[in-house]
């Protein structure tokens, strides 16, 4: 039977994890449990490693790495690492003592290596495996809380057995992942301590916000709890009573493995998670107050306007990118279908199931669809590469490579493998693909080929297809990357690091769509019109960010079909 989130009446570990999907609540989950139990009388310590934190408006005061107190709240002290720094310096105390010994283009292809999200979050677990090894962090604290958890991929990267100096210094494969295990030998017993205690089901709490679909955590964590966040106890209109049908539905159709868990709820509330407040607020009331805020734009731009301009600019290439959830698939399907309207021949690519595609996009004279299996491309990669790794490596090496392919530049790498060979089609048509590689994965890509005399790589060998379409991707004039966020904290800020890190690679982003935005739906409902009134803040944000090249698509109760999907783009 579920129940409402309390912390203070449910029987925690000492060491508490919240993760799961960008934009699902996590911050909020994790601020109001370690507020909960220090007004209970605990002492608690609150541990962000999440490097788009707002922990420091939240709280509305500076924050440091080493913890500050809060003044309302004096059992509670915050800290706020920031990973994406101390990647930085740890990619350079691994790179230094090479400068002026090696060739700047290997250098270079050693600072693409360790640029990565594996490098930000081992740099992060390097940072809060003190917190958890310290003594007298365990003496001082009954609990202590962390925002964002590391991945089972890098668990298990850690905990691989023996030789890590041999494989460091002696490879010269250049692995996308454990390249980033150089320099941190001289750490090993404390990440080996680190590790026994996040595996411990007595001193460690995993808390799963919201739905996750996959858990790679759950290989690793004993003790584990549901949360799900934002739940809509009741309706009143014909949007709220949509919303909590299509909720009911979700929970309905979780996965068994999730089922078996013990779940706990967090209403859907009106406002932002900032200020004490409305942080103790958040396990137990809301207030429907509408936000003031007015959009900069006095009418809110269609995705109608982003497919004129690629049409008229004659993209043949274009992906829509954005974190998972986000509504990648639907906006690529949109894009299809409105590009096709004005008369393009389109190929339509996804990983979703093609049926689904089908289902979305029925038959149209200028559509074509292709589905690429993901768990297909990602096994043949892996075969591919642990065949040639078989060839020369002992029995310890291949185990580390063989962690390595599951890291989530491999899965990237696999499928983009088979994207090339699909955008080769826009020699004729345009291609729409649903998504797009991270700029760290072409990085990756187009080191490996410029470096393959100085760095034989363990990730096989590129084929052309690849090789020609990195310069394609690079061709503003021909390729465009859609950014797909919600109205959100999360979501924004994680869309502007990815786009970001397309930036870096030389991938040009003109366009902004906002999914699934409840402003723009325009609910009577007072509790979703109130949450609609926070939205706006972001759609400004987007609107400035993206000087204007941006899209606003309403809330929409159902699933996507070619009717929905031509009420969006007009």
């Amino acid at each position: 039977m579920k129940k409402q989130f309390n912390p203070a009446s449910i029987p925690l570990t000492q060491y508490l994890f919240f993760t799961g999907k960008g934009g699902v609540g996590k911050t909020s989950a994790a601020c109001a449990t370690a507020l909960t139990l220090a007004d209970s009388g605990k002492k608690v310590l609150l541990v962000s490693t999440d490097p788009a934190s707002n922990l420091q408006d939240v709280f509305s005061m500076e924050l440091t790495g080493s913890g500050v107190a809060i003044p309302e709240a004096p059992n509670l002290v915050v800290a706020n690492l920031d990973p994406i720094q101390a990647a930085a310096e740890y990619r350079e105390s691994v790179i230094a003592p090479y400068r002026g010994k090696l060739p700047d283009s290997v250098l270079a292809n050693m600072e693409e290596q360790l640029s990565g999200s594996c490098t930000v979050e081992i740099a992060a677990f390097n940072e809060f495996s003190n917190f958890i090894t310290d003594p007298a962090m365990k003496e001082r604290y009954h609990h202590i809380i962390f925002d964002t958890a590391p991945t089972g991929h890098t668990l298990r990267m850690l905990q691989l057995p023996s030789a890590w100096s041999n494989f460091i210094s002696e490879s010269t494969h250049g692995a996308s992942c454990l390249g980033q295990l150089s320099g941190l030998e001289q750490r090993k017993d404390v990440y080996k301590n680190a590790v026994a205690a996040l595996t411990d089901a007595k001193k460690t709490t995993l808390v799963l916000v919201s739905r996750p679909e996959y858990v790679p955590l759950k290989e690793a964590v004993n003790n584990q709890i549901l949360v799900i966040n934002g739940v809509l106890a009741e309706f009143d209109d014909a949007i709220s009573e949509s919303l909590y049908k299509k909720q009911q539905n979700a929970l309905t159709g979780m996965p068994d493995t999730l089922k078996i868990l013990p779940e706990f709820d967090i209403p859907l509330r009106a406002y932002n998670i900032m200020g004490l407040n409305n942080i103790r607020s958040l396990l137990t009331s809301d207030e429907y107050k509408l936000n003031p805020a007015q959009l900069m734009d006095t009418a809110i731009p269609t995705l109608g306007t982003v497919i004129e301009d690629l049409h008229q600019s004659g993209k043949k290439v274009i992906f829509t990118m954005g974190k998972g959830g986000v509504g990648k698939t639907t906006i690529a399907a949109a894009i299809a279908l409105g590009l096709a309207g004005k008369g393009a021949k389109v190929h339509l690519t996804t990983t979703d199931p093609a049926a689904h595609l089908n289902y979305v996009i029925a038959e149209h004279p200028n559509i074509s669809v292709s589905h690429i299996d993901e768990h297909a491309e990602l096994a043949k990669y892996k075969e591919e590469v642990l065949q040639k790794a078989r060839e020369t490596m002992s029995v310890d090496d291949l185990a580390y490579v063989e962690e390595d392919l599951r890291s989530p530049c491999t899965q990237e790498i696999a499928v983009f493998r088979a994207f090339a060979q699909i955008v080769e089609r826009a020699e004729n048509e345009v291609v729409v693909i649903d998504t797009a590689p991270t700029g760290h994965t072409l990085l990756l890509l187009d080191s490996t080929q410029s470096y393959h005399r100085e760095i034989q790589r363990s990730q096989g060998d590129i084929p052309e297809s690849v090789k020609k379409l990195l310069p394609r991707l690079r061709n503003a004039a021909e390729t465009e990357v859609i950014i797909v966020a919600l109205a959100e904290t999360t979501p924004v800020y994680e869309a502007m690091r990815l786009e970001g890190d397309l930036a870096r690679a030389g991938i040009h982003s003109k366009w902004w769509v906002i999914n699934s935005s409840l402003f723009a739906a325009a609910p009577s409902n007072r509790l979703l019109r109130a949450k609609a009134s926070n939205e706006i803040e972001w759609i400004n944000k987007v609107n400035a960010h993206s000087n204007g090249h941006y899209a606003v698509i309403p809330w929409h109760p159902e699933e996507m079909n070619e009717q929905a999907l031509q009420t969006i783009i007009q």
